[in-house]
């Protein structure tokens, strides 16, 4: 039997791992994907959103924190006690109609996404260099493919979160700025609703952008590829400490995005909605949020504008291969094809296929003149839409006993994760309701 690989952890003076060493050792699928889901997408909606609707929508991030702790973790245990993605156990257990229709969703939502991150990349870099818009999203979705297909993904994606520590611009500033933190509180806490179209529009691109389905299938793979890097195919697979664990980076991960969601929010309120900016239409409006991090210093505005582009450059780096990947797992997985980014391209030419398809299809959307934080928004609406009919798949799946014997959903995360599928479905059917109403 091989030997385990060592843990790395470093010994205390008792001879036992420290207890930092062993939580950061506990992490990895679940942190990032919550780092990977606060992407050039979520930027722009959250900022959006704090634009136009000041501290309305600021509920918003603690009412779905639980729900997106409990989404996310019922795909990650359909994916470490199946050993299987989502897609491979739907092609198991379900009529193939139900596959194809689920695959469509994904593939979809997230080929609009990858185009509407490659764009905001490319829009955030002409805020640095005079270079045509054409010239950068071509560069960055070649980057990104030659990035993907010949560098192991952990390699690369343990270099770009240090660029997602760029997100830390948006708590940080939010404590500079001078803050209603009574009303911010209230805000917070008591949630507020306008019944109108461009309030529950944003409503269902701020759910959408965080519960998004490209997150769903990427965290039930990556937990298969990570148990396979762990070699539990010669232990048990799933033991309730190895499920425990699963829950602790899960929580870690979306945790940390949250507290980045509502600080986005935060900024986008008092910044921008606080100075009269109530609709971000470039990216130069957006990176305008971050001024006040900089104020003083020379040359504040360009400053803001270079914090802004790094983060949405090294985040749209981090996210947009996970979004060809979580379709590439899609499409692999329903015709069984060889799936991983552990693989090499002549071990899995279909996976890496996708991949390439999937990248240049989004790159394609971008030569349409759509504009690039319109798009942004607009792909995190359809991400909220598709999610709906996705999440009632998901907790039937996680709540049978027949697919998840004994790690079967408990009752509070069944409840979470339906509380997830009724709130966007309602939120959905009630922008689509008051749009052909009016």
């Amino acid at each position: 039997m091989p030997k385990p690989p060592p843990s790395g952890n470093r010994k205390t003076s008792g001879g036992k791992p420290s207890a930092l060493r062993k939580f950061f050792s506990i992490l990895g699928p679940g942190l990032t994907t919550g780092a990977a889901d606060d992407d050039p997408s979520g930027i722009a909606t959250y900022s959006q959103t704090g634009a136009r609707f000041g501290y309305g929508q600021l509920w918003t991030a603690l009412f779905m924190l639980p729900l997106m702790i409990a989404v996310q973790e019922a795909c990650a245990r359909i994916g470490l006690v199946t050993g299987k993605g989502i897609a491979s156990v739907v092609r198991k257990h379900y009529p193939p109609w139900i596959l194809y229709s689920v695959v469509g969703l994904v593939l979809g939502a997230n080929i609009l996404n990858i185009g509407a991150d490659i764009g905001a990349m490319a829009a955030s870099a002409q805020l640095l260099v005079p270079v045509a818009f054409p010239i950068l999203i071509l560069l960055f979705s070649a980057l990104i493919l030659v990035l993907e297909i010949f560098i192991a993904y952990p390699k690369y994606s343990r270099i770009l979160k240090w660029l997602a520590m760029v997100l830390l611009a948006y708590p940080i500033t939010s404590i500079l700025v001078r803050e209603p933190w009574g009303t911010i509180l209230k805000a917070t806490i008591l949630p507020h609703l306008e019944w109108n179209f461009n309030f529950l529009f944003l409503i269902i691109g701020v759910l959408g952008t965080t519960i998004s389905p490209y997150l769903f299938f990427w965290q039930a793979s990556q937990e298969v590829e990570e148990a396979k890097l762990k070699n539990y195919l010669h232990r048990p697979r799933v033991t309730v400490t190895s499920v425990q664990r699963l829950r602790i980076d899960n929580a870690t991960g979306m945790v940390f995005s949250e507290i980045t969601t509502w600080s986005i929010m935060v900024v986008g309120a008092t910044v921008l909605h606080g100075h009269g900016v109530t609709n971000i239409q470039t990216a130069a409006d957006a990176a305008r949020a971050l001024q006040p991090l900089v104020a003083g210093f020379p040359h504040a505005g360009y400053l803001a504008k270079l914090i802004f582009s790094l983060g949405i450059i090294g985040l749209g780096l981090l996210a947009v291969p996970v979004l060809s990947a979580s379709a590439g797992y899609a499409i692999s997985e329903s015709f069984n094809w060889k799936t991983g980014l552990n693989l090499k391209l002549r071990q899995a030419h279909g996976f890496y296929g996708v991949i390439t398809i999937a990248t240049l299809i989004g790159l394609v959307i971008n030569f349409t003149g759509i504009d690039p934080v319109k798009a942004l928004i607009y792909s995190a609406v359809f991400n909220g839409i598709a999610s709906v009919p996705l999440l009632f798949l998901i907790a039937r799946i996680a709540g049978s006993r027949r697919i998840m014997n004994d790690f079967k959903s408990g009752p509070l995360s069944a409840i979470f994760v339906w509380l997830s599928f009724a709130a966007m479905g309602l939120a959905a059917l009630g922008m689509i309701w008051i749009f052909f109403l009016h």
